[in-house]
């Protein structure tokens, strides 16, 4: 997996007929792959995320004291207590019992403990330090096999695909809670932001595959090169592809929460402060 903090959705959840767990063991995936752990890593940089992402908006000519109501927002709406009870019911309606018992049983194993404990402590770094990663200025030794692995891992995983899709959909979130909360039209702001989303993804996807797969291979450094081939074995099985797809529905289901529930507190916010000007 790769780390939440680029993680910032998705917009619809299709979940197939014959899926679906009970919330327990869905917990219990959630809890092993140590979920809650690596989303609070990136929870304390949104507020500014998300202000840069507004500031950034020529369009918009927002104000300091409009930028510092996107600030508050963002505080308010980036909790892990709205993130975690969409993401628990997305993974569990995204994958089968049988997938959810071997999930949980390489979970549990020795590679599979390492493999959240590496994602887990790369999901902590500072931001200075991520940046490193990314750029290539800091990496892990390697060897062009070992690259090999990584590309197919990352595929396996998803992780540029989904990271892309994340970002994009949590922007349609907070653009449409905006709206909501705004008193304005959602779904013309979210067919704008789908177009908008659509025109960037490939360009996007380019750009973020080798500094994810930098990222990817900086966290595994310990893993040998063994070890990786049989994370990518499971990740490639039956029940591996239902992990992923359920990793990452988790991930977008809570991040689309976060993010609606951000855009509709900076809508009230902008309501009640054009309000007061108008006063």
């Amino acid at each position: 997996m790769t780390r939440i903090a680029f993680l910032i959705l998705f917009a619809t959840n299709v979940f197939a007929a014959d899926s679906g767990i009970d919330f327990d063991t869905g917990a219990k995936i959630y809890q092993a792959a140590a979920v809650r752990d690596q989303v609070r890593a990136s929870l304390g940089a949104m507020p500014n995320r998300i202000r840069q992402m507004f500031a950034a908006d020529a369009a918009a000519h927002f104000n300091d004291t409009q930028l510092a109501a996107v600030s508050a927002a963002a505080e308010k709406g980036f909790r892990i207590s709205v993130f975690e009870p969409p993401a628990l019911a997305a993974l569990a309606a995204k994958i089968d019992s049988s997938s959810a018992k071997k999930a949980l049983a390489f979970l549990a194993s020795d590679l599979g403990k390492r493999m959240v404990s590496a994602d887990v402590e790369v999901a902590t770094l500072d931001e200075p330090t991520i940046d490193k990663i990314m750029s290539g200025e800091l990496s892990a030794p390697s060897t062009p096999a070992r690259d090999a692995l990584f590309g197919k891992l990352e595929t396996a995983s998803r992780s540029t695909e989904s990271t892309v899709q994340i970002f994009l959909a949590m922007g349609k979130a907070v653009a449409i809670g905006t709206a909501i909360g705004g008193g304005l039209d959602p779904v013309a702001v979210g067919e704008r932001s789908r177009k908008s989303a659509d025109s960037g993804r490939v360009e996007m996807e380019k750009g973020m595959d080798l500094p994810l797969r930098r990222y990817m291979a900086y966290g595994y450094r310990a893993l040998s090169d063994s070890d990786l081939k049989k994370l990518l074995a499971f990740l490639q099985s039956t029940s591996g592809k239902q992990y992923v797809d359920a990793y990452i529905a988790a991930l977008t289901a809570g991040y689309d929460a976060m993010g609606r529930r951000c855009g509709e507190q900076l809508g009230e916010s902008l309501r009640e402060l054009a309000q007061v000007q108008a006063q």
